[in-house]
């Protein structure tokens, strides 16, 4: 069925009726590369927009807010419509259990009380995930998503349907992400040992694609197989991809220094949090997690650092 805004009929379409709150919009920002991500569109024509490769081909999704009854409006376009549809649900969280997790902190029981509906989100695709974690090693956020978006921009094609009308792009594919020459990755301020991650990644994108379907250890195993893929990008993966609770961005600049902070009053390095977080095997993810879902971070003083220039833990543990 068309509307004037989507001139073009979905390809699929469903109203999903989860049985529980789901705030749409912060579940699908997990998923989203920085403000300007050509991929995602978020309340735009009143539904959130994303492109994505799915197994069986591009698609372009529109998701509405959850209305008063309850019920999540979606449509697809693309030959992977049908596909990013049925994935729906674990998009927005439907496969995150979080039993077993006990807060053990009255910060993160407070988080939890506050946030009671935030979930993980799994989109079951691992390139999708990979690519621009690789782009974010060694660099600052700003760098990084800057040079994500300009690769989109450059090697990616438009959305499926009113997709591209709406600006949205998919990412580039694995064979053009192995063609892309080592001069334009300069361009795009991705240096050649990130650039050599993201063509030797996307040369294994096949089998690195089943991943999605094993234990967080397991995919993780497979992923740092590969040369210029480590802990941090790892875990970056296993959370967006997997929705693995229990992964950690251990190696991140920020991560152990604010969870230290927020918890104990101050910053831990990675060898503190691994052991602060034993008591929640399994579950270690929902600490950090939930930090960040409460706005608790250390005080930023000073300047901030420079692109280019960001040595923090990122670079050792890609």
């Amino acid at each position: 069925m068309t509307s004037p805004e989507e001139p073009v009929a979905p390809d699929a379409e469903r109203l999903w009726i989860p049985g529980r709150t789901v705030p749409v919009g912060a579940l699908l920002r997990q998923q989203r590369r920085g403000g300007g991500d050509p991929t995602h569109r978020l309340a735009l024509a009143g539904r959130h927009w994303r492109a994505s490769r799915t197994p069986q081909g591009a698609a372009t999704l529109a998701v509405t807010e959850q209305d008063a009854s309850g019920a999540i409006a979606a449509r697809a376009w693309g030959p992977g419509a049908g596909w990013a549809i049925a994935q729906l649900p674990a998009l927005l969280g439907d496969l995150d259990d979080w039993s077993g997790f006990e807060p053990r902190h009255p910060v993160l029981e407070e988080a939890r009380r506050r946030h009671p509906h935030l979930r993980l989100g799994r989109t079951g695709l691992v390139m999708e995930a990979l690519v621009p974690a690789i782009i974010e090693q060694k660099v600052t956020g700003q760098e990084a998503f800057a040079g994500f978006r300009a690769l989109v921009r450059r090697h990616g094609v438009p959305a499926p349907g009113p997709g591209a009308a709406h600006g949205l792009m998919l990412q580039p594919d694995p064979a053009t992400l192995a063609k892309v020459p080592s001069w334009e990755w300069l361009r795009l301020h991705v240096d050649p040992a990130r650039s050599r991650a993201v063509v030797t990644a996307a040369r294994h994108a096949e089998a690195l694609e089943r991943a999605a379907s094993l234990p967080g250890e397991e995919a993780e195993r497979r992923l740092r197989a590969l040369p210029g893929i480590g802990v941090w990008t790892a875990a970056e993966v296993r959370q967006r991809a997997l929705g693995d609770p229990d992964a950690v961005s251990f190696g991140d600049y920020h991560v152990a220094k604010d969870v230290g902070w927020a918890l104990e009053g101050r910053m831990f390095d990675d060898a503190e949090l691994a052991r602060y977080l034993r008591p929640w095997q399994g579950h270690r993810g929902r600490v950090p997690f939930l930090v960040a879902a409460a706005g608790l971070h250390r005080p930023r003083r000073g300047p901030r650092m420079a692109p280019r220039l960001h040595l923090g833990g990122r670079d050792q543990m890609a």
